[in-house]
């Protein structure tokens, strides 16, 4: 099944670079090979879920590992 997955690392941060927990999340998502795009709140990915599920895994230990304090997701089903 095809899935959307949206997640935000906090702390934010204002202007600037990006913190690592954003910057290294983004990376293992482009690293994965899956669609994805990377906003000022939160990046979107999507994919299938027997790749997406097991990447949310790492984004979740990726972020935390990089400092971020709360990593909130939300995954949706996409293909009816």
């Amino acid at each position: 099944m095809r899935l959307a997955a949206e997640f935000t690392t906090e702390p934010f941060v204002g202007e600037g670079t990006p913190p690592p927990h954003a910057t290294e999340t983004l990376r293992l998502v482009e690293t994965a090979g899956l669609t994805c795009e990377f906003g000022p709140l939160g990046t979107t990915v999507s994919g299938e879920d027997d790749e997406l599920l097991p990447l949310l895994g790492r984004v979740l230990a990726t972020a935390l590992a990089h400092g971020a304090t709360r990593v909130s997701l939300q995954v949706e089903r996409v293909d009816g």
